[in-house]
């Protein structure tokens, strides 16, 4: 309530989005205040909704939903953040209290042309607005454009804008953009109808000017906490199955992945093959030219066995000189074959290093295992491993293979 003693509700809510773990809660003020200067205040102090009374009930319901859903997906976001962070990976959740949701891409939908200005004068000092007439074109407008936010005129004239809301939330590219309805008083029931198919917010006419621009930043500064949250966990996932030096899956990514392309092999009759490389006398390499060389090698290791297998196959980078191929469909004949291309490409052409200035000649010994009649990943690994070693005590620069 905004009426309170000691502390009017402005400041609680003010409190409450400044505070980290809090910050993340809607908030919704509800006050007999009913100028359009109160419900900016409200918004411009962090309120997700402000709703004057005598309260609608059913309007409140409707918001209250409305708000609990983005609420869902948000805890989603950072519950997966947090258990990244406890398997190690980097916090991934971003810092937004620097947002005031300006600068943002909008897609106003309304074929008025005297209303569509006036919203547009209201806007542009702060937003790129971008105004389409025609509902359909505003959808594929909206599916291939990245926009902040889209607001729509509840009365469009030949077309129904609620239905257009629904569109936008069916399609993936538009799923997560927020909409915001400009209504008319009588168009009550339509509003609380939107809010339910997913609309975010809405204004009734007369729009007052601030209070547009305060529910605007408000819905683009919640877009942009909900995007960097995803793009931050999404890159810390990268970060933690990823080796940044190769760009290659590395061996948390493997042992993961690779018990279900075993299971799926198994399951549908299908063989499946693994190959396990290792670079000749990589140490050398090292200690002769130093770490910055051998980081080159293996980047350009990595990227010339990826040209000589195919796009199916899943190459691994272990650690160090190791590095791992699961070729799915792929019996042992076809496997050593492959092996032989992988081998015949590394030692082809030396690796240049030291920005080209120098060059050296490296070989890669090479060991090879089907799925046999053990399908268990350690087994699979541990008959790769003894080709591996085959291959290294007779002479290195070879492929081996261990058939089951």
């Amino acid at each position: 309530d905004v009426m309170m003693p000691g502390m009017d509700g402005f400041e609680v809510c003010r409190r409450l989005k400044r505070n980290p773990h809090t910050m993340h809660i809607p908030v919704v003020m509800v006050t007999a205040l009913d100028q359009p200067s109160d419900r900016v205040k409200g918004i411009e102090a962090g309120a997700d909704d402000f709703i004057t009374k005598p309260v609608d009930e059913v309007a409140l319901i409707a918001r209250v939903r409305s708000l609990t859903r983005l609420k869902v997906v948000i805890d989603e976001l950072r519950t997966r953040a947090a258990t990244a962070a406890t398997l190690g990976i980097r916090n991934p959740i971003p810092e937004i209290s620097a947002e005031v949701g300006e600068h943002g891409r909008v897609l106003l939908v309304e074929d008025r042309v005297s209303s569509s200005e006036r919203l547009v004068a209201a806007l542009h000092h702060s937003q790129t607005v971008d105004v389409e007439t025609n509902p359909q074109e505003a959808l594929f407008k909206a599916a291939e454009m990245d926009y902040h936010l889209i607001i729509v005129s509840l009365g469009l004239k030949d077309f129904d804008a609620l239905r257009l809301c629904s569109q936008i939330r069916s399609l993936e590219r538009t799923r997560q953009v927020p909409l915001l309805l400009i209504a008319d008083l009588e168009d009550r029931d339509r509003v609380i109808r939107g809010l339910d198919l997913g609309v975010n917010d809405y204004l009734t006419r007369p729009v007052d000017r601030n209070e547009l621009m305060a529910r605007v930043r408000t819905q683009i500064r919640r877009k942009r906490y909900a995007d960097s949250l995803r793009d931050s966990l999404q890159a810390s996932i990268e970060m933690a199955v990823v080796d940044p030096l190769t760009g290659l899956h590395n061996r948390r990514y493997l042992e993961s992945h690779f018990s279900s392309l075993l299971d799926q092999s198994a399951g549908r009759g299908r063989p499946l093959s693994l190959m396990i490389l290792d670079i000749d006398h990589f140490k050398d390499v090292n200690d002769t030219f130093g770490h910055e060389a051998g980081d080159e090698v293996l980047k350009q290791f990595a990227g010339r066995v990826r040209g000589a297998v195919r796009t199916a196959d899943l190459m691994c980078r272990l650690g160090g000189e190791e590095f791992v191929i699961v070729m799915p469909d792929t019996g042992i004949v076809v496997a050593e074959k492959i092996g032989e291309r992988v081998r015949a490409a590394v030692q082809a052409e030396p690796f240049p290093i030291e920005g080209g200035r120098r060059s050296i000649r490296i070989t890669v010994s090479i060991g090879i295992a089907d799925r046999g009649r053990d399908p268990h990943p350690d087994a699979i690994f541990r008959r790769a491993d003894r080709a591996l070693y085959r291959s290294k005590h007779d002479g290195r620069n070879r492929v081996s293979a261990d058939a089951a």
